[in-house]
């Protein structure tokens, strides 16, 4: 059986124009750090105005980039308790 020993929260806000959509993604961690990562979205002038796309991909940029910065994290913490240097974790 298995059981949840920690949850977590990512946040994701957004700003738009006419043209741009921006995404910011946050995270709160159990150890109380945060990690944050951003996104951009830019809409043709000739593509018709469908703001739930923008945020779609700003906010998979976003989380994307949410992603490796936590991949980063867990490499340097499996480094940093181990004493030696690992080959990086990826995708």
């Amino acid at each position: 059986m298995m059981h949840t020993a920690v949850g977590w929260h990512v946040e994701l806000e957004f700003t738009e124009d006419d043209q741009h959509t921006r995404a910011a993604a946050m995270v709160r961690l159990p150890d109380g750090s945060e990690v944050r990562a951003h996104g951009h979205a830019s809409r043709h002038r000739v593509d018709s105005q469908q703001p739930r796309v923008g945020e779609e991909v700003a906010g998979a940029r976003a989380l994307n980039e949410l992603a490796m910065l936590l991949l980063t994290k867990a490499h340097d913490e499996i480094d940093a308790a181990s004493g030696r240097t690992s080959h990086p974790i990826n995708v």
